[in-house]
């Protein structure tokens, strides 16, 4: 299959021709996820990739994790086809460890299992980039951060009152998709708004290959706004929101025996979430000293029907509430020195009502948990060749006590595009209430700790032409919580290391190429087994050609080793690795753009998780607006 894409994608090189063109250097890129302050990624000392919107908009991604499965350090598991259950992993941490913010809306499931994101829902629109930051991040995001952070940045704002991207598309399996944004700036308002929705008659979730022929269907509505009005000089008014209502079908019918075979059921999962978000922001000082004072709220309501062990048609229903309150201080003494310090307290409550027709009573549980936390960083260059970076936080948990999380990084510019980076942080993250008081919950669970480093080499030629990095990373997790059975339990100990590598081209003025490559090994220390969903081996590489402005194509690939599923006792279930490749081309006119894409090019056949199907070749087209 690689070398089928390697010959696409060889014609395609031999078709771009031109002249050598200066790229712009990544590493000189602006991120604010690595220290919530506008920083060149070159001096964090972390390792952060950024996908921009007209990157998203070029690889025509429908839903975020099929863009993150592009990145370095990321592993994606969904259970069938779109809109169904979707995780990522950051460094073989668990889905739950992995903060999602929308502009700065934290949109972690309150409900879920392990108050993960619910990533299938995320679909893309109106985005203007996706930074995604990897390893322990605790010190300044808190509890979730242990994986890193997934940091969604939409929209707002513009050289004129109004912007319109409105799309259409349609295609393979009954699709078809709806997108419509606008932004711009009026007098002392910012805005960004958007709106879509997705039908899809889908594939069936359990693999069709074994006699499962009823498809899963899947819908999705959703709003993003992000409003800033600026009162006076150096105070201005934050409103945002995020809103998704989504439907998708499931099979929950499975085998009585490992590995335990799913088959097609007419079960079905209904998923509602609402983050919102209010901040004033105040600027003293002649600017030198940011305040931000913020409140944000998230509501989540869960419901599971027509499940195939069951004659009722309301299964599960499970709603949670997070309540959050933040007050952030930056102070700029001098342009290489930076002062970043805080305080956040979040409430979260949550209830669970499992309907069971085969028991007297219902299986009901509800908690809450309250937690506050203090931190802060400092950052200085010195030289204006090394950066230095530490932080601290204090956490106190209702539940769990007191925790202490520490950070440090240093990146040392060389000079010539050499950059030398490394860091150093810790993690904490308190049981879920889902995991502490739902019908499978364990209140003795205690709380996941980790500590992790990193150390890597970036290097750019040709005046930025060209760029590779290296990076080595190690992350060891103290009672790592997991499900068996019945419940949740604590593995004693985990390490997961690994080695990213990553590379740049803009081989000529049209045509440029980029590729990554993750080598990791996750285990449990305590039993010497690997974790399970956790690849070994991921590689993927995504191709442009522009040979005019106005049109071009391009051409991705995603390849994944095989990887342990699950365990039954020390028995391990292996699942068979994947790689396919897409397609993808456009071409613009006046304000119109027409636009097609072959996703799954060459038919490949796989279980993306044991049992379950994935999408065999499907196309799509439409058509864009922008004015």
């Amino acid at each position: 299959m690689r070398c089928h894409f390697l010959l696409l994608l060889s014609a395609v090189a031999i078709c771009a021709g031109g002249i050598p063109a200066y790229a712009d250097d990544p590493m000189e890129a602006v991120v604010v996820t690595a220290t919530r302050t506008e920083q060149p990624l070159a001096r964090t000392g972390e390792s952060e990739s950024v996908l921009t919107g007209s990157t998203l908009q070029s690889l025509q991604t429908v839903s975020l994790t099929d863009a993150l499965a592009l990145t370095p350090g990321i592993a994606v598991d969904q259970a069938g086809g779109l809109g169904q259950p979707t995780t990522i992993s950051i460094r073989g941490a668990e889905t739950g460890q992995t903060l999602v913010l929308i502009d700065g809306v934290r949109v972690n499931d309150p409900s879920g299992t392990d108050d993960g994101a619910v990533l299938g829902d995320v679909l893309v629109n109106n985005i203007d980039r996706v930074e995604i930051l990897r390893g322990p991040q605790s010190t300044l995001y808190g509890s979730d951060a242990i994986g890193g952070v997934v940091n969604i940045i939409s929209k707002r704002g513009g050289d004129s009152p109004f912007a319109l991207d409105a799309s259409a598309e349609g295609g393979s399996f009954d699709t078809y998709h709806f997108n419509a944004a606008a932004n711009g700036s009026a007098g002392d308002f910012d805005y960004g708004v958007a709106a879509n929705y997705l039908h899809s008659n889908g594939i069936s979730a359990a693999d069709k290959r074994n006699g499962n022929p009823e498809t899963d269907g899947y819908g999705n509505f959703g709003l993003t706004e992000n409003l800033r009005w600026h009162i006076a000089g150096n105070v201005s008014l934050d409103l945002r929101s995020y809103y998704t209502n989504a439907r998708s079908g499931f099979d929950d019918n499975s085998g009585f025996v490992p590995p335990y075979p799913v088959f097609d059921s007419g079960a079905y999962n209904t998923d509602r979430l609402l983050s919102v978000y209010g901040g004033v922001n105040i600027d003293l000082f002649d600017g030198q000293f940011h305040n931000r004072f913020a409140v944000m709220q998230t509501r989540s309501d869960r419901e599971f029907y027509n499940s195939f062990f069951d004659t009722i048609h309301l299964n599960d229903l499970d709603k949670g509430r997070a309540t959050r309150f933040e007050y952030q201080g930056v102070i700029d003494p001098a342009p290489d020195f930076q002062l970043t310090f805080g305080a956040e307290t979040q409430r979260t409550a949550f209830v669970s009502d499992f309907f069971d027709s085969f028991s007297a009573f219902d299986s009901f549980g509800k908690g809450h948990d309250t937690i506050n936390g203090y931190y802060a960083e400092v950052q200085g260059t010195l030289f204006d060749a090394l950066t230095l970076t530490g932080g601290v936080r204090y956490d106190d948990n209702q539940q769990f006590g007191h925790h202490t999380s520490v950070k440090a990084a240093a990146a040392y510019d060389f000079g010539e595009g050499t950059v030398l980076h490394a860091n150093y942080g810790d993690g904490f993250k308190a049981p879920s209430l889902y995991e502490l008081f739902s019908q499978f919950g364990n209140p003795a669970l205690a709380p996941e700790t980790a500590h992790g480093w990193e150390a890597g080499l970036d290097q750019s030629l040709l005046d930025g032409r060209l760029r590779g990095g290296i990076t080595y990373f190690e992350r060891r997790t103290s009672d790592l919580i997991d499900f068996a059975g019945i419940s949740y339990f604590n593995v004693a100990q985990s390490r997961a290391t690994g080695v990213e590598v990553e590379a740049t081209a803009a081989l000529t003025d049209t045509f440029s190429i980029s590729a990554n490559y993750t080598n990791l090994e996750a285990k449990d220390l305590t039993t010497g087994l690997a974790l399970s969903r956790r690849p070994r081996n991921t590689f993927s590489a995504t191709a442009n050609w522009m040979p005019q402005s106005n049109w071009g194509l391009g051409a991705s690939l995603n390849a994944v080793s095989g990887e342990v599923d699950q365990y039954s006792g020390t028995t391990a279930f292996a699942n068979g690795g994947h790689t396919t490749a897409n397609l993808f081309g456009h071409y613009d006119f006046d304000r119109w753009s027409i636009y097609a894409r072959i996703e799954n090019l060459f038919d490949a056949r796989y279980e993306p998780l044991l049992s379950y199907g994935a999408p065999g070749r499907a196309v799509y087209a439409g058509i864009r607006l922008s004015e």
